[in-house]
């Protein structure tokens, strides 16, 4: 009778625990984050509709001048952010393997040697004093215990808690690759740009060396009028000024220059020293336009966008791990080994044999709030994630657009100051001989040589820029790091 009592009051205590798992398990929050928005335009505006990107090509093929190439390929070997990034890869690959091990076994060799004396009026002590033993069976005292063998624990991952940890740590360390990739795109597009600027630096000094040998002439011809008495001691003044101020500017180049070659060896991480580098044909350089694609193609081609979405699913294996923070967790914990008081008894078996297998369920119950917690901040950073996402594609269409407008209006800019240029040159000749002629001012001389200075600096800082916005536009479309 009692027997039958029991094995109903172990089936409802069974019911009631299953029950009491239920309702937990109901208690689980669900929360929904709204999907991404991946729309983009179908083409780029005022742009034919053509799938072929320049975003594919290598950049050791998009640029064709050796001393820049052979500057970005040592770039890459020897930039000291690039590797630090690089060592952030390496560590997201290593935290791969972690999470590996953590939903395998763990084994264990135990080994262990110990020695104890209880008091005779503990319970231990007074249990052994108080035993009928003959004397040769007495417990030793003091008592040794000697131990080896093997302990295993290992986590049932019942609900994919672990084995979503490690694939959202491979796609953390998918992301770190995309992350680097997009660095390199920034540390060639840097240097190109660093080192146009120098080209653009060594032509506009060269403009000024030019510039001041014909302000020297004109000067020398203003001092021969002086002494003819046909122009006044100001004129000479005026123009020693713009001697002394061109000569000023001159210092100020060559500051530049110096400034763009340190930023340039900094980049490719190494000490002060000569950029090689051929000037002399920069400005007769001419440009060919870039093929860009559709809008689309940029979610393949941007390293940041497919950063941003491989962070955007590993925040989602986060959101699922959290969750199953909330279920109970199975784990199983065995040992096997040998025990003795003698080291001598140890290979006596099966007395000195030990073993031990157990099962636990853990549940979380008081604690849920801390839990929901995390959960919830899970959710969050999904959230951010999504925003991010969407955000890195905007900002891509956005970079594109600008390029494609700058590269647009600075090629209708250059065509304007070529004239420009031509007819300020031409205007310098005719206001030497009017000047002689005694037809025209000095001062006209003076405005004249200043805006054809001005305009040649212009026309080849348009040049630059020209450089600068395809480099732009390669870079924003998704090329510079294959």
């Amino acid at each position: 009778m009692n027997r039958i009592i029991n094995i109903i009051t172990m089936k409802k205590q069974l019911v009631v625990g299953f029950f009491v798992f239920l309702s937990l398990y109901a208690c689980v929050p669900t929360k929904m984050v709204r999907e991404v928005n991946k729309s983009v335009p179908e083409q780029f505006e005022n742009q034919v509709l053509d799938t072929t990107t320049v975003a594919t090509v290598r950049w050791k093929d998009f640029f064709s001048d050796p001393n820049l190439v052979k500057l970005i390929d040592s770039a890459l070997a020897n930039n000291q952010e690039l590797n630090i990034l690089l060592q952030r890869v390496n560590m997201a690959q290593n935290e791969i393997q972690a999470k590996t091990g953590e939903y395998l076994p763990s084994v264990n060799i135990v080994a262990g040697a110990e020695v104890e004396k209880v008091g005779e009026f503990t319970r231990n002590g007074a249990v052994e004093h108080n035993l009928n033993i003959r004397e040769e069976e007495e417990f030793p005292e003091p008592l040794a215990n000697f131990q080896v063998g093997l302990s295993a624990s290992w986590e049932l991952d019942v609900w994919k808690k672990l084995r979503n940890g490690k694939k959202a740590s491979v796609l953390e360390y998918l992301a770190s690759v995309e992350g680097k990739n997009f660095m390199v795109t920034q540390l060639v597009s840097e240097i190109a740009s660093a080192y146009y600027e120098l080209m653009a630096l060594d032509n506009q000094l060269d403009i000024i060396k030019q510039n001041l040998e014909l302000q020297q002439s004109a000067l020398q011809m203003v001092k021969l009028q002086k002494e003819a008495a046909r122009t006044t001691q100001l004129a000479v003044r005026r123009f020693d000024a713009d001697v002394f101020k061109n000569q000023s500017n001159k210092f100020l180049i060559e500051q530049k220059i110096v400034e763009t070659e340190n930023l340039i060896n900094f980049l490719v991480g190494r000490y002060s020293q000569p950029i090689a580098r051929n000037s002399d044909g920069f400005m007769e350089t001419t440009l060919d336009s870039l093929t860009i694609g559709v809008p689309s193609q940029l979610l393949a081609n941007r390293p940041d966008i497919r950063q941003a979405e491989l962070e955007l699913e590993a925040s989602k294996l986060n959101v699922k791990i959290a969750r199953a923070d909330f279920y109970p967790s199975f784990g199983i914990n065995a040992g096997f080994g040998l025990e003795a008081f003698n080291p001598k008894f140890l290979t006596s078996t099966p007395e000195s044999l030990l073993y031990s297998l157990v099962g636990d369920v853990v549940s979380p119950l008081i604690n849920r709030n801390a839990i929901k917690v995390e959960y919830n901040t899970a959710n969050n950073q999904q959230l951010q994630a999504v925003f991010e996402y969407e955000r890195a594609i905007l900002n891509a269409s956005m970079e594109v657009s600008n390029q494609l407008s700058n590269a647009d209006k600075l090629n209708k800019s250059f065509q304007l100051k070529e004239e420009q240029v031509k007819a300020l040159t031409e205007s310098i000749d005719l206001s030497l001989l009017l000047f002689k002629s005694a037809r025209a001012e000095y001062t006209e001389v003076l405005l004249t040589q200043r805006e054809a200075l001005d305009s040649k600096i212009e026309i080849i800082e348009t040049k630059r820029d020209q450089f600068l916005a395809n480099v732009k536009l390669y870079q924003a479309l998704g090329g510079g790091w294959n």
